[in-house]
């Protein structure tokens, strides 16, 4: 395969040094305490999600992990915080006698997929579920749709700690279309249901660092101000010259319309974040994107109804 040139790409701002994670080890993993031990309990590991970018460093970072704290590595539980490939596509390296928790949508969308990777969860839960394995207690809560239609919080009260997947990155802003999430309302709603939990530690699901109260409460503040400009960018910009413009092509002057909605709408909310969230500069745009599509349709923002 040939180098690719990349003399035109474009330059970022610099990442901030407190959004970064833990250095890896030699084989591409870390293993740290969050507070106690999370979680080998005196009857086995629970695992939370099987990430195939992780693969087998999973099952090296449990010996490494139940071994300094003299306990079995053998797992017998697998927590599924929602069905996607990239967080529960390694599931099927562990033996089918693990049993598999999840909520009873996981289980209907793994079983609609028919991914050989993804052993659907046996076990289910419909809004509220806890488990109580090897004296320690789990709680699993489901308020509804927000990056996926199963996306699961998963509170750890014992250890301080709580699990809540593609909502919040700790330290860095949402990827591309708020981290591809299907639900942008609950979405919205996520970071308040967690904060309404008691715990110190949060586990994003992904980019390395842990996150704290605080970092829950930039992003909800970053969200809050995308939201507000996105508002403040529909109610300013005027369609009818983009339309005027392309007249006929109806898609070419949607496109422009949207993009220079979401543009506008980015435009001071990368100002404000950039040197405080990491990579405002390069995914905001297309939050805002988003954002304005289910302000829009899903709240029924700046509908006009003609008269």
């Amino acid at each position: 395969m040939g180098a690719t040139d990349t003399s035109r790409l474009p330059d970022y701002a610099p990442i901030p040094d407190r959004a970064l994670g833990p250095a890896l080890n030699a084989q591409g993993y870390y293993v740290g305490r969050v507070e106690g031990n999370l979680l080998t309990t005196r009857d086995g590991v629970v695992l939370f999600d099987a990430p195939p970018s992780i693969g087998r460093n999973i099952q090296r970072a449990v010996d490494e992990i139940a071994s300094a704290n003299g306990v079995t590595n053998k797992i017998t539980h697998l927590v599924y915080s929602h069905h996607h490939a990239d967080h529960i596509g390694a599931s099927s390296l562990f033996d089918r006698r693990v049993t598999r928790i999840g909520h009873e949508e996981t289980r209907r969308l793994l079983l609609r997929d028919d991914d050989p990777t993804r052993p659907p969860n046996e076990e289910t839960f419909q809004d509220h579920h806890t488990l109580k394995i090897g004296g320690e207690r789990i709680d699993l809560a489901w308020y509804g749709a927000n990056h996926s239609p199963d996306n699961i919080m998963i509170h750890l009260p014992d250890h301080d700690a709580l699990m809540l997947i593609d909502i919040v990155n700790p330290g860095w802003v949402p990827a591309y279309l708020a981290n591809f999430s299907q639900d942008i309302p609950g979405y919205l709603e996520a970071p308040a249901n967690a904060l309404a939990y008691s715990w110190s530690h949060f586990i994003g699901g992904h980019l390395g660092r842990l996150g704290t109260r605080d970092d829950v409460a930039v992003h909800q503040q970053y969200m809050a101000d995308l939201v507000a400009s996105a508002k403040h960018a529909i109610d300013t910009i005027d369609p009818g010259s983009f339309f005027a413009k392309y007249r006929e092509n109806v898609w070419a002057a949607t496109r422009e319309l949207l993009d220079a909605t979401a543009a506008a709408a980015a435009r001071p909310v990368v100002e404000k974040y950039t040197g405080v969230l990491a990579a405002a500069d390069v995914f905001t745009e297309s939050t805002a994107y988003l954002l304005m599509q289910a302000l829009r349709f899903d709240l029924g923002y700046g509908a006009r109804v003609r008269p």
